[in-house]
């Protein structure tokens, strides 16, 4: 597998993976693989989990650092950062609307729901009593829980994960604050804990193929070989992609039309050369230099604008990751016969919105942070493999809308400020 690209991998896994199953439950394989190939899809999984506490940490805190020159940007900086959290939450929005009127996971049989829902009732039961603990005590006993009384405990468990956000951005506000001179060697040591967790990230994917040809052989074998697994995947791609295909050709041309005056397809041919590098890429950061270039060239904004509004969308801005992350989470909640309630899916989008705060701009950060926002409501991160190997289109098309969603921003910050020349 080593001769073909990372996304091909993890697609063979995945084909080799169902075709093992088809096989095993033909052959009455099941108990092997159980015992012996399905522990490998729970060791990525855990490697994967391993990695999620000190990526959101140092990513968060990194791109909160990067507005080291606050001082000198604080309007601009205040206005791309709500305008960049209002974007998102409409993004993660628009993704519950459509995987709840869908419902691509409802195709499953009822009795394999319930048999789904049975086998991890104690994770959901425990995160439902949670819910219930805290509704009894107070309406503010949520907002109590963000904020940890011990940083050590909270970082032992992936569930705490806001618990973790909240630290992070405590900690950068608090770098931000004291002068640079002060702060240059904790920074430094910041940029060289990120690459280092970032190449670990590498290291993992790199793993993918076998974890997924793991999880989905398991997965074919519990589920018996049903067909409805592929008719459910095929409407989970769908629903992602109108989604995408929404924000990226209704709301982004509509937003630029109605703050600038630019025309539908001068912006899609503006923003046409960034959008095909992220495409080819699947990485905001990769793209970071053509989308800096077609910002001021094409849009008309002034280079101070772009210099500072687009390296922080590049970690803040990640509308298609959080639209896919919503689909993806009560997708998987839908095949295991997941009801979630209106509360969870409140939590979905506050954990989607923090959680992609700290999604790095590179191919297949997200499937780390999905965890976060799967692990916030009590969905079985097991359901990934369902995912994982379909997530290589998804993930260039929504970095695609990462992209244009960061250019789309700074055009408007600019406007704000009145230097806009279009």
């Amino acid at each position: 597998m080593r001769k073909f690209p990372v996304w091909l991998n993890i697609l063979l896994g995945m084909s080799f993976g169902l075709v093992f199953g088809i096989f095993a439950v033909w052959l009455e394989w099941e108990s092997f693989t159980n015992d012996w190939i399905k522990p490998w899809g729970t060791i990525f999984l855990n490697l994967l989990k391993l990695v999620a506490v000190p990526l959101v940490f140092v990513s968060l805190v990194k791109g909160i650092t990067s507005l080291k020159d606050i001082s000198k940007f604080r309007r601009i900086g205040l206005k791309t950062i709500v305008i960049y959290l209002v974007t998102t939450v409409f993004a993660i929005c628009v993704g519950l609307v459509l995987v709840n009127s869908i419902k691509p996971g409802d195709v499953f049989p009822t009795e394999k729901k319930a048999e789904y829902s049975s086998k991890f009732s104690n994770t959901v039961e425990e995160k439902q009593q949670s819910a219930e603990k805290i509704k009894d005590e107070s309406p503010l006993s949520f907002i109590v829980e963000i904020v940890p009384e011990n940083i050590i405990t909270s970082a032992s468990k992936n569930s705490n994960m806001l618990q973790i956000i909240f630290v992070a951005v405590l900690f950068a506000i608090g770098m931000v604050l004291l002068p640079e001179s002060k702060t240059h060697v904790v920074y430094g040591f910041f940029e060289g804990l990120n690459d280092i967790i970032l190449k670990i990230v590498d290291i993992i994917m790199k793993a993918a193929p076998y974890g997924v040809f793991a999880l989905m052989a398991a997965l074919v074998v519990d589920f018996s070989g049903d067909k409805e697994i592929f008719i459910a995947l095929g409407m989970y791609m769908i629903t992602v992609i109108i989604g995408l295909l929404f924000l990226l050709l209704m709301v982004y041309p509509l937003l630029i039309r109605l703050v600038t005056g630019m025309k539908y397809m001068a912006f899609l041919k503006a923003i046409l050369p960034s959008q095909l590098v992220a495409f080819s890429t699947s990485s905001s950061a990769a793209t970071l230099p053509v989308n800096l270039r077609q910002c001021v060239v094409e849009f008309g904004v002034s280079k101070e604008v772009a210099n500072f509004v687009l390296p922080v969308g590049v970690t803040v801005n990640m509308d298609g990751t959080s639209l896919y992350q919503a689909v993806a989470a009560v997708f998987i909640a839908q095949v295991f016969g997941i009801d979630l309630t209106f509360t969870q899916q409140l939590m979905i989008v506050l954990t989607a919105l923090l959680s992609s705060i700290g999604s790095p701009g590179i191919p297949g950060g997200s499937i780390v942070m999905l965890i976060i926002v799967l692990n916030s409501v009590g969905i079985p991160v097991e359901g990934l493999a369902l995912i994982l190997g379909v997530d290589r289109l998804l993930d260039m098309l929504r970095t695609v809308v990462n992209v244009t969603g960061d250019v789309v921003v700074a055009s408007i910050v600019e406007k704000s400020e009145n230097k806009i020349g279009l």
